[in-house]
């Protein structure tokens, strides 16, 4: 059986609540398509970088992409928000992320993901370290709203490498 939105009801263990997903459902009660799906410019914009440059991307080859993605974030999402809510926990996490993919299946992700947390967390702890002594040496006279938030970081530079496996052959790649 498919709910509203065209999920399949029957699953096993797996149920999808967009009850609180902030104004994504429409009058109607039904989660619009723009709303549950990622933009399909970014998804063409990621497969883009591992093609070479001259390579063309078909309309439809985006959008299956685009649908495939965006039931896998549910999926892993969805797997993660029912240990919180397990947890008595409101708030799902990157260890919860990394938690999900490892009891779905997805060991290698979840290994690689839990490396580049960990790096992201040490530059965030720097960087707030780094603030802390800046304040402590500089006061200027004159606050300034905007100059007081703190300043978010970008991700690590260093992007996350993952083997695609062609399941016919032993044959591996890193993207």
């Amino acid at each position: 059986m498919t709910d509203k939105i065209g999920i399949d009801s029957d699953r096993e263990d797996h149920s999808y609540n967009f009850a609180g997903a902030g104004g994504v459902l429409g009058e109607d009660g039904i989660v619009k398509e723009q709303d549950r799906l990622l933009p399909i410019a970014n998804v063409g914009r990621i497969m883009k970088q591992i093609l070479p440059p001259n390579a063309k991307i078909s309309k439809e080859a985006k959008e299956t992409m685009q649908e495939c993605v965006s039931e896998f974030i549910s999926f892993v999402t969805g797997e993660a928000s029912d240990k919180c809510h397990k947890e008595k926990r409101k708030t799902v996490n990157g260890d919860d992320i990394c938690w999900a993919l490892a009891t779905l299946g997805f060991d290698n992700f979840a290994e690689q993901l839990k490396r580049y947390l960990h790096r992201y967390r040490d530059q965030e702890g720097e960087r707030v370290n780094q603030n802390r002594a800046g304040n402590h040496e500089e006061k200027e006279e004159t606050s300034n709203y905007r100059s007081e938030l703190p300043r978010r970081s970008a991700v690590p530079s260093t992007p996350l490498k993952f083997n695609a496996i062609d399941r016919s052959s032993s044959l591996s790649r890193p993207f």
